[in-house]
């Protein structure tokens, strides 16, 4: 499972750490170069950590519960380092992680839309 999640995980991971590297041969702003390969892992990230839901012995509560715990520990703090949020006091760091909440859920109801309509029952 470790080996299939990092292989699916690589594929963006190059693309996006070759867009990098091509953005800094054109000198281009280095903030546009640090968000496009930060918003690469956090693609790498969630691609990667797909092959939980692979994992056919664990029901979809439980796979969801283990993929968000994983978020929560990678991808939520790649956005409190981005640069992205003004981050002054404890309100901010509440208000990104509602966005990460947020953005997180509406990304889940949508791939779990897609799946149960195209895989049938298994995901409902």
């Amino acid at each position: 499972m470790i080996k299939k999640g990092l292989i699916r995980a690589s594929i963006p991971f190059i693309i996006f750490s070759i867009i990098s590297v091509i953005m800094i041969l054109q000198k281009m702003h280095i903030d546009l170069v640090k968000s496009t390969f930060l918003s690469g892992l956090i693609v790498s990230l969630l691609v990667g950590t797909s092959v939980i839901y692979d994992v056919e012995r664990w029901s979809l509560k439980k796979q969801s519960i283990i993929h968000f715990l994983f978020m929560l520990v990678t991808v939520y703090p790649i956005l409190l380092i981005s640069g992205w949020f003004k981050l002054k006091d404890t309100i901010d760091y509440l208000r990104v992680f509602a966005f990460f909440i947020l953005i997180g859920i509406v990304l889940w109801s949508i791939i779990y839309l897609i799946f149960a309509y195209f895989l049938g029952n298994k995901y409902k």
